[in-house]
Formats: structure tokens, C-alpha cells, sequence
């Protein structure tokens, strides 16, 4: 029996997560952490879903609903995740972070962290877009030179970071077979007189509106053809799945900074 405790418990994605573990017989919530001006404080799990009361209540009290966990799952925000993180390795229990945002000084921090822990971070919990992160691999190696590569991405009208973390991941995984640098080479929407497009570079769109879950398509656009590598989210369900997953997984593991190729065991494909 594996016991997963969530952060951001009253979220979409709380719920999502919530909603999988109670309906399976071999994991249980060990809590539920959300903010202390949060208005779901102190409301039992069961309310949440709307059924009967599962007798696990909303907390924000970390160090107690951490240390009778197996595992944390946490979509929150970065410096809240980093926080969490933090308190995980001074107990001793495995993280997964779903949440995105992090800059460079915060992944640092956590791959230090890293070195106590297993940690499973990953922009996208969700098995397909994993799976895509691979094929645009595998293009971005095979059409090196040949077409110019652009990745739109679209989400719902409350996400806070833009692009995504999704986003920026399959950019990282074309510069790096491109030779490119997104700090250099990437270029974040264009207006006005901008000139004729550079060779090496990778543009990003962003969309932002309504109840998108979240949808990405990266363009390998030459002359004469163009290929599209594209993933659509329809519900939560896949990435709380993978979520849930990676925190199976991550229990099991030594001490490391992981992906959710690792999770899935993809990450020595192509």
C-alpha cells in the first residue's frame, strides 16, 4: 500500500489526483496540503469529491501530512513545490512535481535536493505527450538542417506561466538535436517589422482562452512539406494518471532527479 499525500489538493488537479487514488484499493491519501487562506481548510476529502467522508481533511500543515506519506504529488507553483521539496528531503520521502514554471536556480536547487531523494519532475505527466517528446526527437535528428521548426501551444485561460512547460520541453529536446540554444535561439511570438526568419532559430505561439486543457503542435516546416507532431489533452485524467504513476514508480527508486521517461521506461528509446 503506497501513501500519497497531494499538494494543491483543492485544485483541478488535486481533485483529479484525489479522485484516482481513493478508487484504488492499494494506495491511500495520506493528506491533503493546500493554503492556509485556502477556503477548502479543514474540509474532509470526501466533500471534495462530492461523496460520502473519507476522513482525510484539507491541511496546511506540511511537516505532518508529509511524514506519514510515502510519496508527496504536487501541482502548486514553484517556489511552493521547491518548498515542498525541500521538506521531503528532510524526511525522507519521494516527490513527484508536476508543476512548471521553474528557472534555473530552482532546478539547481532540486537536482541538488536530488541527491537525497527520488524525485520525479516533469513538465507533462501525461504517457502520449511523453511519447511525442521522442518522435520530435527523432525528427528533429532526421530533418537537421532541412526545415525550420515552430511549436504553438494552447491552454486554458488560467494558467499562469506562457509558453508551458510542455512547450519549452519539446524545444529543448529539438535545440538539442539541432545544436541550438533556447536562450539564444528561441523566439517568443513576433509583431511589426521583424525580417526574414533566421535559420536557427525555434519560434513559439502561445494561445491562452476558455477551458483548454492543453494542446501543442510542433511544426517541422521545409520546402515542399511540413510534418506536425501534435498532442491534445481532452481531460486531467491523463496527466493525474501519470501523476499517480510516477508516484508508484518513484517510491522504488534511489536517490535521483527523473523524468517521466524514466517512469514509463522510454528514456533510452530512439
Amino acid at each position: 500500500m503506497v501513501a500519497i499525500a497531494i499538494a494543491g489538493a483543492a485544485g483541478r488537479m488535486g481533485r483529479s489526483i484525489l479522485q484516482l487514488v481513493v478508487n484504488r484499493s492499494d494506495l491511500s491519501v495520506a493528506g491533503l496540503l493546500d493554503r492556509a487562506d485556502n477556503l477548502s481548510q479543514g474540509i474532509d476529502a470526501g466533500v471534495l469529491l462530492g461523496c460520502s467522508p473519507l476522513n482525510v481533511a484539507v491541511s496546511a500543515d506540511v511537516d505532518v501530512v508529509i511524514a506519514v506519506a510515502d510519496v508527496l504529488i504536487d501541482f502548486t507553483i514553484p517556489a511552493v513545490s521547491l518548498q515542498h521539496a525541500e521538506r521531503c528531503a528532510e524526511l525522507g520521502k519521494s516527490i513527484v512535481i508536476g508543476t512548471t514554471g521553474f528557472n534555473d536556480t530552482q532546478k539547481q536547487r532540486l537536482a541538488v535536493l536530488a541527491q537525497k531523494i527520488a524525485i520525479v519532475h516533469a513538465p507533462n505527466m501525461s504517457p502520449g505527450v511523453n511519447l511525442a517528446f521522442k518522435l520530435v526527437e527523432l525528427a528533429a535528428r532526421a530533418l537537421k538542417g532541412e526545415a525550420d521548426v515552430e511549436i504553438v501551444e494552447a491552454h486554458h485561460r488560467h494558467k499562469l506561466d506562457s509558453p508551458s512547460g510542455t512547450a519549452l520541453r519539446f524545444g529543448e529536446v529539438a535545440a538539442k538535436q539541432l545544436d541550438l540554444n533556447l536562450k539564444t535561439d528561441a523566439v517568443y511570438g513576433r509583431e511589426g517589422q521583424v525580417g526574414a526568419r533566421p535559420d536557427k532559430q525555434i519560434g513559439f505561439s502561445t494561445i491562452r482562452g476558455g477551458d483548454i486543457v492543453g494542446e501543442h503542435t510542433i511544426m517541422f516546416i521545409g520546402e515542399g512539406e511540413r510534418l506536425e507532431i501534435t498532442h491534445r489533452a481532452t481531460s486531467r485524467q491523463n496527466f493525474a494518471a501519470g501523476a499517480v504513476r510516477a508516484a508508484e514508480w518513484v517510491v522504488k527508486q534511489p536517490p535521483g532527479l527523473y523524468d517521466m521517461p524514466h517512469v514509463l521506461g522510454i528514456d533510452k528509446l530512439v
